[in-house]
């Protein structure tokens, strides 16, 4: 049985690509931002896209995509997550993208859809409890009758070669449902590791682009830069530079060590964040080559397929990628509400 997908907040489409995974049906994008716009509708041409602030939305707006309902729907709302970051240290309890869940809420209302998903950082149970938002929608999710599950999970459980936690929430119409148990980390299955995903792309030097790729490119380094990777082996940081590359601010600071690292090639990469091609921002430079992660190193580790393309500007594209729920994450998700949906149809033909 198939699921039709609904694809609030849908970013760029990491969502919608591991549900498409599971083989659901991607009905709807819906972003305020036109590259990810550009970027779902490239890889989902048979979808349709809204590309408003779901503020000015009506629900009304996508009654002919939802048509007569022959099939279950699935609503996934992944709100931006930046007011709930443990990045942002300057977080506004007024920032009006904390209320996005109960925009997303009014669509829930207003056509019940059989599943809903929610992912967030951590922090949204946290901040979004103080403002009530979060607590809100799990009322609105009762009232309408929704049974659900919300944990803390990570990425690399279900085979995401990253270091992310993540809140996620599942809710069904039909019967109590649960977040899947991990596939990765367990003794009988490592967590995958960076080489497992990026070890076979092409090298790239400081500043090239691969021309039969163009997501695969690596931003240009500065001399000093380049001095720094040079000095810092496989997996290291900071602390393998001479005195004359250490910033001022660092000198006799151990806090942010991932700033300027490089990544090991058997261990899960850090989380990526939306400078993940930077690497004066993370622990984002290559494992062994003399540069930061090329994008589409980036988009690997989050688990899109190598074949996804993005739009927009380098910079853009590398938000997109970082803001991203990861594919197979998305995919452990869509499996278990389809064993859910095909278990609830037998329960009710055989009652």
């Amino acid at each position: 049985m198939s699921i039709d997908v609904f694809d609030f907040f849908s970013g760029c489409g990491g969502t919608s690509s591991g549900f498409r995974l599971a083989g659901f049906n991607i009905k709807m994008g819906l972003d305020i931002d036109a590259d990810s716009k550009n970027t779902f509708q490239f890889n989902f041409p048979k979808a349709s896209f809204i590309n408003e602030d779901i503020r000015q939305v009506h629900e009304s707006s996508i009654a002919k995509l939802i048509g007569k309902r022959k099939k279950p729907i699935l609503f996934s709302g992944c709100a931006p997550c930046q007011p709930f970051s443990k990045q942002n240290r300057q977080s506004d309890p007024a920032d009006s993208r904390i209320n996005l869940l109960d925009e997303f809420g009014r669509f829930i209302k207003e056509w019940n859809p059989e599943y809903v998903f929610v992912e967030n950082v951590p922090g949204m149970q946290k901040k979004a409890a103080k403002s009530e938002t979060f607590q809100r929608f799990l009322k609105l999710l009762s009232s309408l009758g929704y049974m659900y599950d919300t944990q803390i999970v990570e990425a690399q459980w279900f085979g995401v070669p990253q270091k992310r936690s993540r809140l996620v929430l599942l809710a069904s119409l039909k019967s109590n449902i649960s977040i899947p148990i991990r596939t990765h980390g367990t003794e009988d299955k490592n967590y995958s590791t960076v080489a497992e995903w990026i070890s076979g792309l092409p090298p790239l030097e400081s500043g090239q682009t691969d021309p039969e790729d163009l997501d695969h490119f690596a931003l240009k380094l500065s001399p000093t830069n380049l001095e720094r990777i040079r000095s810092t082996p496989e997996g290291g940081g900071r602390e393998f530079w001479p005195d004359r590359l250490i910033l001022d601010c660092h000198k006799g600071y151990s806090g942010h060590s991932d700033v300027y690292g490089r990544l090991s090639w058997n261990k899960p990469a850090v989380g990526l964040t939306t400078k993940c091609i930077s690497y004066s921002n993370g622990r984002f430079g290559h494992p062994d080559q003399d540069r930061a992660l090329s994008l589409r190193e980036a988009a690997c580790l989050q688990t899109f397929p190598r074949d996804f393309v993005f739009s927009g500007s380098k910079q853009s594209r590398a938000r997109q990628v970082g803001n991203a729920v990861p594919p197979l994450m998305a995919l452990a998700i869509g499996q278990q509400i389809l064993d859910h949906s095909k278990s609830s149809s037998k329960s009710s033909r055989t009652a």
